[in-house]
């Protein structure tokens, strides 16, 4: 496995800081946002280390001699927006956008590119479906014939209370996926998977390891703490953001040995990218990169 970080948390760095960054701590690799350039609407969102829009054939050889320069990697081109958004200019404006990323995966001779399903929120899952096909069908075509593989993430994306509780992206639990690859069966379609989404909605995050071993093309290193007693206070049914916060690995309750275990298990040779969204380290750049130190220490223990 190959250790690194998801490059949001570097919002005010270039693409070369981030890659020194990167050497200096030690990571193989980097998972590079490519937001199309403009304004962040949300957290972590709106950050461009690579502008796929631009990406002629100089811009190529020059990320090239940057990635050699600092001896990292891209474990996968990031970008996260809400392709099935109500808003239909919204959601065909972030299709076309993952369409341009996944060409510039095949410029780059990357393999992976990571993304979210969306959802429109304000209806059911039944009531997305055929949107879902109709736009993701077409895309995982892209990504087929560039030799691209697009790795969802299973984030809910829940934010304010007017998401609550169908939240910005369809593929959010076992079910859904199982739904999802059987729709589309292409092997270029799978998962970036996080475990810290599974442990605060209360499920498993170490049994689809085993059960989506082939469908798992990436993995992002996040965990999250779970206020018990706020839960026994709130319930279930209140918003996600009132019972629990992400946190850097090793300092919540996913259970690191555990899933380390069944990953290598059940075959998993990839990336483990960090993705941190914890708050209590972004009070300054000096504290997130802190956080990418404090991470890798812990994460090396188990990936070597």
């Amino acid at each position: 496995m190959q250790l690194g970080f998801v490059s949001a948390i570097l919002p005010d760095l270039t693409f070369d800081e981030v890659c020194a960054a990167a050497a200096a701590e030690g990571y193989d690799c980097v998972e590079i946002m490519c937001w199309p350039v403009g304004k962040a609407e949300r957290r972590y969102a709106g950050v461009t280390h690579i502008d796929v829009n631009r990406l002629d054939a100089g811009e190529v050889r020059s990320i090239r001699a940057t990635l050699d320069k600092h001896g990292v990697g891209v474990s996968a081109l990031g970008y996260y927006p809400n392709p099935l958004s109500p808003d239909p200019n919204e959601a065909a404006t972030a299709a076309a956008h993952v369409e341009q990323v996944i060409r510039a995966a095949k410029k780059l001779g990357l393999a992976r590119v990571n993304t979210f399903v969306g959802r429109d929120w304000t209806r059911s899952l039944e009531a997305n479906w055929q949107r879902f096909l109709e736009t993701w069908k077409p895309l995982v075509r892209c990504a087929e014939e560039h030799g691209v593989r697009i790795g969802i993430e299973n984030c809910p994306m829940l934010f304010t209370a007017d998401e609550w509780p169908g939240g910005k992206n369809l593929a959010v639990s076992p079910a859904v996926w199982r739904r999802m690859f059987s729709a589309i069966p292409s092997e270029c379609f799978g998962l970036n998977y996080d475990p810290s989404h599974l442990a605060w909605m209360q499920m498993d995050p170490i049994a689809p390891l085993r059960d989506f071993a082939e469908r798992i093309f990436h993995v992002h290193a996040k965990d999250v703490r779970v206020d018990r007693r706020r839960l026994d206070d709130v319930g279930i049914l209140a918003h996600p953001l009132e019972f629990h916060e992400p946190k850097l690995p090793g300092l919540g309750d996913v259970d690191w040995g555990r899933f380390f275990s069944v990953l290598t298990s059940s075959g998993y040779d990839g990336p483990v990218c960090i993705e941190v969204e914890d708050r209590a380290y972004e009070g300054s750049l000096e504290a997130r990169k802190r956080a990418l130190r404090q991470g890798a220490r812990f994460l090396r223990q188990f990936v070597v």
